[in-house]
């Protein structure tokens, strides 16, 4: 899960990155405020919170098994939803600080929630009255069931945790970015945010995953407390170097606002005439305006842009907002739906990675853990991590390698987007193909051997690696697809969609192994009486067939900005990867 959350922060910050030129434009009002100066205060916070959190929810399933006896299935499944919501709350949190309450006031709730979801974590790792009693025997049919109370506490943690580090994950990056004039400064700030990104989750999956193993909860929890903690008191200690702007509204309301005008006027006829549509008022819309009647596709929503009797104030502004879009929210929303084939495509190539991500970590917890023979033993919730760093080594070698030797002997530009997400998808299915492999070879172990013999865990690095890899290629593909063919005007928020991605992926994957358990005998409790690799077999086939339906909506779709060549994006990679 820790993995894919930072794949979800990849995606949601390289859209601030890509939006530099929105950033740039901050008025110079705000006096000497902030610059560099605020950046200890700003990243201080960030360290915290991403600590924190890593070791709240890398090693969630284990706690959940081993603490709370929740059964292995359910506590997976739990992760799953868990992640999300994370996915969704980035979103929220953004829509938030963009159309009612400012940057600093969305990171501040949002790390006071991450701060009270880890002191109740370790209320519930140190107080014995708020978990149940260990199993007896180690034994699934001897263990007791956590109470209402017990419950109550946990998934109250597990709620403000998550929308803590949902809710700033994405605003702070912007936060940072609005601190600076100047392109240069913002790229540098984005490096440091990236080091600390990358590093916070390389850490926390494996110090504070260690720590929780092998030493105690509480003290694991403890230290995500404090942590927590010394980020908001830095955070609040920066305020008066802080530059920040007055809310401007989001993007994601006006294009809820063409639907609902869609619906308001459905019994409308349309027109032909350029002057019955509505193109904008104030010199701000004027910027990004259409002077000309919209486009015929989609026909049906240029009602949301036709005004009637009672639309418009006397000054020629809207009366009525959710009553009358602009043209140009209109051809907006149009462009959603285009994208639209493309971008269903992708949450059933995330789902199978969330699928794996948690049902991997069940896997290790039967297997032998231990590093080459050798007394040292990697926690369950490390595993993850592997991902990660492959995805972050693999991004360099395309970025810095594979793609200038493309060009230097094909003398073309890099591969489209379309083409990167192409091969993210084969990737992917190769990755869950090996999975399935793997997981047979260990079931015939365990029962040749009576579990007597576990299989090493290592086995489980080839198919980790490639989903990596598969990341490297489909995530900044899709965000290069959505920033290259999305209008100025939706450049900001170009990849929420595919922080949406993530967020459903992990939902249907919940579905996915809820139907798989009802309907097969596929998933027991105990996975060593269960058929996982037919789970992923099941998984590969979907895969395949999903890859199927891509390249039909990649072979139809037309580029509409770029003629079918990829925007130039910038993936800014640390020194420490490089």
């Amino acid at each position: 899960m820790a993995t894919t959350t930072k794949s979800q922060d990849l995606a949601c910050n390289m859209n601030e990155l890509l939006s530099r030129e929105t950033e740039a434009q901050i008025s110079n009002s705000s006096g000497r405020k902030g610059g560099w100066i605020t950046f200890p205060f700003i990243i201080g916070n960030w360290i915290g919170m991403a600590l924190s959190s890593g070791g709240v929810f890398a090693n969630l399933i284990v706690y959940l098994i081993r603490e709370f006896n929740v059964k292995s299935i359910d506590a997976a499944q739990i992760s799953n939803v868990v992640s999300g919501c994370i996915g969704f709350f980035p979103i929220i949190g953004a829509i938030i600080a963009d159309s009612f309450l400012g940057c600093f006031s969305v990171v501040l709730i949002s790390s006071c929630f991450s701060l009270v979801g880890s002191v109740l974590f370790a209320l519930t790792a140190t107080l014995d009255s708020l978990r149940p009693p260990p199993c007896e025997d180690g034994g699934s049919s001897l263990c007791k069931s956590p109470s209402k109370l017990q419950l109550a506490v946990l998934y109250t943690g597990i709620a403000v945790a998550s929308i803590g580090i949902g809710g700033s994950r994405s605003t702070i990056a912007t936060m940072g970015a609005n601190q600076f004039d100047k392109y240069k400064d913002q790229e540098t700030f984005f490096n440091w945010y990236f080091f600390t990104m990358y590093t916070s989750a390389v850490t926390s999956a494996t110090v504070i995953v260690y720590v929780e193993d092998n030493v105690s909860w509480r003290l694991g929890f403890g230290l995500c407390t404090a942590l927590s903690l010394i980020g908001v008191l830095i955070f609040v200690s920066g305020k008066r170097f802080y530059r920040q702007g007055k809310p401007q509204g989001s993007p994601f309301m006006g294009l809820a606002g063409v639907a609902v005008a869609c619906i308001k006027k459905r019994k409308l006829s349309s027109s032909s005439r350029t002057e019955d549509y509505y193109h904008g008022h104030d010199d701000h819309d004027s910027a990004t305006r259409v002077d000309t009647q919209p486009t015929k596709t989609f026909r049906f929503l240029n009602r949301a842009a036709m005004k009637v009797e009672g639309d418009l104030t006397q000054n020629g502004s809207i009366a009525k907002p959710w009553r009358l879009s602009t043209v140009q929210q209109v051809e907006d929303f149009k462009t959603l739906l285009r994208l639209s084939p493309l971008w269903l495509s992708s949450i059933l190539l995330s789902t199978p990675i969330a699928i794996q991500g948690s049902l991997t970590i069940l896997q290790t917890l039967t297997m032998d853990r231990h590093l080459f023979g050798s007394h040292f033993k990697i926690p369950a919730g490390s595993f993850s991590v592997l991902v990660f760093i492959s995805t972050s080594i693999f991004l360099t070698l395309l970025d810095r390698l594979i793609y200038p030797t493309w060009q230097n002997l094909t003398r073309r530009s890099p591969p489209t987007p379309l083409l990167r997400i192409g091969i993210g998808h084969v990737v992917n299915i190769l990755g869950m193909a090996v999975s399935a492999i793997v997981e047979s070879k260990r079931l015939k172990m365990v029962h040749s051997y009576n579990q007597q013999r576990p299989m090493l865990a290592l086995w489980l690095f080839p198919q980790l690696i490639l989903v990596g890899i598969g990341e490297a290629f489909h995530f900044p593909g899709q965000v290069s697809l959505y920033y290259q063919e999305f209008p100025a005007s939706l450049r900001n928020t170009a990849t929420a969609m595919v922080i949406l991605v993530t967020g459903i992926a992990f939902y249907l994957s919940t579905a996915f192994i809820d139907v798989v358990r009802r309907v097969t005998g596929w998933l027991p409790d105990n996975i060593n009486d269960g058929r996982l690799d037919k789970v992923y077999w099941t998984v590969v086939v979907l895969g395949v067939l999903n890859f199927g339906y891509y390249l039909i909506c990649a072979k139809l779709y037309k580029y509409q900005n770029v003629n079918g060549k990829s925007a130039k994006v910038v993936v800014v990679v640390v020194d420490a990867n490089s």
